[in-house]
């Protein structure tokens, strides 16, 4: 068997992306390359594992049984690898988190860790809604709306929500809540009743929006309310700093409380590691509320 690793490894990530272009960006390899290695291992296995569009790539019907096969092979040979590798290297920890808690919170934060523990590594892996931490990582920060199941579980704090907007807008609102029908709201689209439970709980009768805007990106939400698109539900507080320079002003003191919770998940095949202990401290420290 002549198959290189690498073949099969440009293969797994390419058939999970449906993309040689975000394949090659995963691997830092180019398009052109890994569309060269999998071409070689089609040749060698004698059958096509992609259907190749104009614009995209599926899998063929060999290609999604030779992934199924495959990928817990490759998943368990990275795992492995990595296991050796960090035993016989500087000490690293991999943590898997949400994008916009990484943006708005982790790294604002992460200055601290550097200087007090200049000898420990960190690889941070983004996680993006939904999206399921790397089985590679030591440690994950989660949003949930229950107990995550793990073996080691810290609660961080919880997910509040407040209308807020950019200042120009601020200035042609008159504070009625009523004048929210005005605007277009703004939310993310895994909470699309969110206003409407803010409006209840806020006591206003005849909600009504002219228009309500689902995006799939807390930041991207954000963004747009800070671009003036209209008026967001902002979580606090993990976008508190959007208040402090200005760019967002809350428009109520009404704030929705939600079930959602952001946890600190050690898993459950990494003790015995004392960087871990010192870093599951420092995140405990820095960003719990009671």
């Amino acid at each position: 068997m002549q198959t290189p690793i690498r073949g099969l490894r440009s293969f797994c990530v390419a058939a999970k992306c449906l993309s040689f272009k975000h394949a090659a960006s995963q691997l830092y390899l180019t398009p052109s390359a890994v569309s060269h290695q999998i071409k070689q291992l089609e040749e060698q296995l004698g059958t096509e594992l992609f259907i190749r569009g104009t614009r995209a790539i599926t899998l063929s019907a060999m290609g999604k049984q030779f992934y199924q096969s495959v990928s817990p092979i490759i998943h368990e040979l990275e795992s492995t690898i990595s296991e050796f590798t960090q035993r016989t290297s500087n000490k690293t920890i991999v943590i898997a988190l949400p994008e916009f808690f990484a943006s708005e919170l982790f790294i604002p934060k992460l200055k601290q860790w550097s200087e007090k523990y200049p000898d420990i590594n960190l690889q941070l892996e983004m996680m993006s809604v939904g999206e399921q931490a790397s089985p590679l990582a030591d440690l994950s920060i989660v949003l949930s709306s229950g107990q995550p199941n793990a073996s080691i579980v810290n609660e961080l704090f919880p997910m509040r929500y407040v209308p807020a907007c950019n200042p120009q807008v601020f200035e042609q609102f008159n504070q009625s809540p009523q004048s929210l029908n005005q605007f277009p709201l703004i939310l993310h689209r895994s909470r699309p009743w969110a206003w409407h439970q803010w409006a209840e709980l806020a006591s206003i009768d005849d909600f009504d929006p002219q228009q309500i805007i689902q995006l799939d990106s807390m930041y991207g939400i954000a963004r747009a309310a800070q671009q003036g698109m209209g008026v967001a539900l902002i979580p606090l507080p993990i976008s508190q700093a959007w208040f402090d320079d200005n760019s967002l002003v809350p428009l109520f003191d009404c704030v929705l409380d939600t079930n959602d919770r952001y946890f600190l998940i050690q898993h459950e095949n990494l003790n015995n590691r004392p960087e871990l202990t010192l870093f599951s401290q420092w995140v405990n420290q820095t960003f719990r509320t009671n």
